[in-house]
């Protein structure tokens, strides 16, 4: 019987790193679960036009959430306005919950963010965001779902 692979991936709401399988669909299960939009950006590695996005401008409390498979992200309290029109981070919650790989596509040399669980594009990292990191995690907000904090 094969074992399956499971990966560390760390819960906001606990406060602590579960062991949890990886999430892998078809490309038909992907497009019954995501808009248009979402399936553009997130499983075949779109980019929504600046400034578009629902998140770019959101101002509310919170934990940001990958748009495919509900894996903890990025906290509102680590979002800044780094007028690029996305929204932008200076860390994630955990570097357990995702994952970066160069990417050399339409001629720029940048790196790519993806979802540890599920894969999902979620847009490019610089490093030239604010103190302590000094990072910019500029995200599609196709690629995210947001939940509120509670009161």
């Amino acid at each position: 019987m094969a074992e399956t692979r499971m990966i560390p991936i760390y819960s906001v709401r606990t406060g602590t790193v579960g062991q949890l399988s990886p999430v892998e669909k078809t490309e038909a299960e992907w497009m019954e679960i995501l808009s248009p939009q979402q399936f553009y950006v997130a499983r075949k590695k779109g980019t929504e036009p600046a400034f578009t996005g629902m998140y770019h401008d959101w101002k509310m409390k919170g934990v940001y959430q990958c748009a495919c498979c509900k894996t903890d992200l990025f906290l509102s309290d680590m979002k800044f306005d780094s007028g690029t029109g996305w929204p932008s981070f200076s860390a994630p919650v955990s570097e357990l919950n995702i994952r970066t790989v160069p990417d050399r596509s339409q001629g720029m040399n940048r790196t790519e963010v993806l979802c540890a669980r599920c894969g999902a594009h979620l847009g490019h990292v610089f490093d030239d965001g604010p103190p302590p990191t000094h990072k910019r995690y500029c995200m599609n907000s196709a690629s995210l779902a947001f939940v509120q904090q509670e009161p």
